[in-house]
């Protein structure tokens, strides 16, 4: 974990970058990096543990070009490009997924709260996103902290949920915007997720790709399911991010969620995401 805050400050002691936290919980801003040129090995060290400490991390003033986009990605692993959305590829580099609303579209991504392709067997680690053009207001990303979510339930809840794995599908959020015939992808996975850094349990359920808990009857699912849903969206665990221009969005999908919230209609929303290899939830 990171170094604590500095209560002078506020700002989490580091070396080769500044981070300021968003919320006590979750969030920091980065300062004092270029993306776009390669990153010193402290640098990259450092963005590990600001990643691990805050979850999710942001950057600002960064126009970053694609190659500098996949650059950034690969300090953290190999990219994961999701069978889902391969319709929105960039031309030329299939690791990039195109992100654009305007007054033309008829739905945004991820607006609903989710994990990133949790419907994947192996799912990304986590998710860079990167916006060139945005609203002169509106069009935030919220963020919330599974880890809080999941101290947040009762020890009987804790201790019902463990062990039980749900259904994760890509039809529900993909099956009706990509083409036809395509074959989209469905896992199971753990309820209650351990993130394999830092060891602490998270609930890895959304209403975006969830579809069922397995073993126990369908009243039961739907009730837990609704429960949970509305239990991880709660204020006490959430940052927001408001855009700008060139700026950038890095969270840790095993352990957060997040809302892109479409109250900018009919403003341009536009840029590109990059999805960092990650391993089987246990």
């Amino acid at each position: 974990m990171a170094d604590n805050l500095d209560e002078g400050t506020g700002m989490t002691d580091y070396s080769a970058i500044t981070v300021t936290p968003l919320t006590p919980g979750m969030g920091g801003v980065i300062s004092g990096v270029d993306l776009t040129r390669p990153l010193s090995n402290l640098e990259v060290e450092e963005l590990h543990r600001a990643l691990e400490d805050r979850l999710v991390i942001f950057f600002r003033d960064q126009p970053i070009g694609h190659e500098d986009h996949k650059r950034f990605a690969n300090y953290f692993g190999g990219i994961h490009i999701a069978p889902s959305t391969k319709p929105w590829q960039a031309p030329g580099h299939p690791e990039i997924t195109v992100m654009h609303a305007d007054g033309d579209s008829t739905f945004v991504a991820g607006e609903h709260w989710h994990s990133d392709m949790s419907c994947d067997p192996e799912p990304p680690l986590g998710s860079v996103l990167y916006l060139h053009t945005v609203p002169p207001y509106g069009g935030d990303t919220a963020f919330a902290n599974m880890y809080a979510a999941y101290d947040a339930l009762s020890d009987r809840m804790k201790a019902h949920l463990e062990g039980l794995t749900a259904v994760h599908d890509a039809v529900l959020g993909f099956g009706g915007i990509t083409p036809e015939g395509m074959v989209l992808p469905r896992s199971s996975h753990p309820v209650i997720r351990t993130h394999p850094t830092s060891g602490r349990k998270g609930i890895y359920v959304s209403k975006s790709y969830t579809t069922r808990i397995e073993g126990i009857p369908e009243a039961e699912s739907e009730a837990l399911l609704a429960y949970l849903f509305d239990h991880i969206k709660q204020p006490l665990f959430q940052c927001r991010f408001s855009w700008a221009p060139h700026s950038i969005a890095f969270w840790d999908n095993r352990c957060t969620q997040h809302s892109a919230i479409w109250d900018y209609f009919p403003q341009v929303r536009s840029g590109y995401r990059v999805q960092i290899l990650g391993d089987a939830p246990f």
